[in-house]
């Protein structure tokens, strides 16, 4: 059993798990993913394998965390071209655990982050890898999110100028100001804004890290993962932000450069080969990619800033502490938006 579960709410979920057929007998559990946000669980009796997913310990902030919307949107996804795993069972907070939760079926797979392991470690199933997993985000920006009954899971209109703005304020001064070291990447942006290049469903946080791979060549996503925080906004965020979490050689990786590491080996397409599949797949302008590049790294930013903020005050996530992590992604939206060096941050 791992910390997050008390003798109590360990025994709650595996009597949900054994009333609905899902395992049997004594069970093992145990941490899987990176587990910065919400919680992943490998549930097993020996026989069977389920895979429990469930937000931190409460106090959950409103509107953070939503399972149930984040179960009902992969089970819709089950009938698209999109790979995922099958949601098995769900549960309101109070019906099981203090949370609410659900449960979805174990895909066999690995997760490739730093390095890529056999039998898949060869150059060509490397490249096939790497065009199954834009060839599915290509998937995804198709699916018809009207006819799906997805219409209310965001607001496209406006998603571009509405995104920046309230990703802003996490960090903002009490003026409304940037701090100093964000300013001259938040006005480059807020200058540039491009109108939205369409509606679609967008992961969001779509990485080679949040995909499995199907275990055997040639090379295939047999599911995607990791879906809290999709919306429906314009699909080039998601090219941007999967292009940006593209290592390179040429220069220091950021943090979630570090998480997709394994991309660095022979046979991966770059990202400009990247970009080239997705538009072919689907016709789609990329002449603002670059700025969608940029949009992801400053938000990236954006985000270690604010969780530094709230591991200073007591709150927050150790992982966050380091001041560098934040200027990791400065650098790179920088770099990408042709900017020189963003200033120091300010002495603490």
């Amino acid at each position: 059993m791992t910390a997050e579960w008390t003798p109590k709410s360990w025994d709650a979920l595996s009597r949900f798990l054994r009333a609905r057929g899902l395992c049997e007998g004594e069970l093992d559990v145990r941490r899987i993913g990176e587990g910065h946000s919400n919680l992943t669980y490998l549930v097993s009796d020996g026989a069977h394998r389920v895979v429990v997913r469930r937000p931190p310990p409460p106090p959950t902030p409103p509107g953070a965390h939503d399972m149930l919307r984040e179960a009902r949107l992969v089970d819709t996804l089950a009938s698209t071209a999109v790979p995922v795993a099958d949601v098995l069972a769900t549960a309101q907070a109070g019906e099981v655990l203090d949370v609410p939760f659900y449960v979805m079926g174990f895909v066999d797979g690995p997760v490739v982050t730093t390095r890529t392991p056999s039998p898949l470690d060869r150059p060509g199933t490397r490249r096939r890898i790497g065009e199954a997993l834009i060839d599915t985000l290509a998937a995804l920006h198709a699916v018809d999110w009207r006819a799906a009954g997805l219409a209310d899971m965001g607001r496209p209109e406006g998603f571009n100028s509405r995104h920046l703005r309230r990703m802003g304020r996490l960090v903002a001064d009490a003026d409304g100001s940037p701090p100093p070291h964000f300013a001259v990447i938040d006005a480059w942006l807020a200058a540039h804004v491009p109108a939205e290049s369409g509606a679609a469903l967008v992961h969001n946080d779509y990485r080679i890290g949040n995909v499995v791979v199907a275990p055997k060549a040639p090379g295939r996503v047999a599911a995607v993962l990791d879906w809290e925080l999709a919306t429906i906004g314009d699909p080039l965020f998601d090219v941007g932000y999967f292009l940006a979490s593209v290592p390179s050689a040429d220069g220091p990786l950021t943090p979630t450069e570090e998480l997709g590491a394994a991309m660095l080996e022979e046979g991966y397409p770059s990202r400009e080969e990247l970009a080239d599949r997705y538009a072919e797949r689907t016709g789609r302008d990329l002449t603002n990619l670059r700025w969608y590049t940029a949009l992801a790294l400053w938000k990236l930013a954006v985000l270690y800033e604010y969780s530094r903020r709230r591991t200073e005050e007591g709150t927050g996530d150790p992982y966050y502490a380091d001041r560098r992590l934040v200027r990791t992604f400065l650098e790179a939206a920088h770099r990408t938006a042709g900017l020189d060096e963003p200033p120091a941050a300010p002495a603490p």
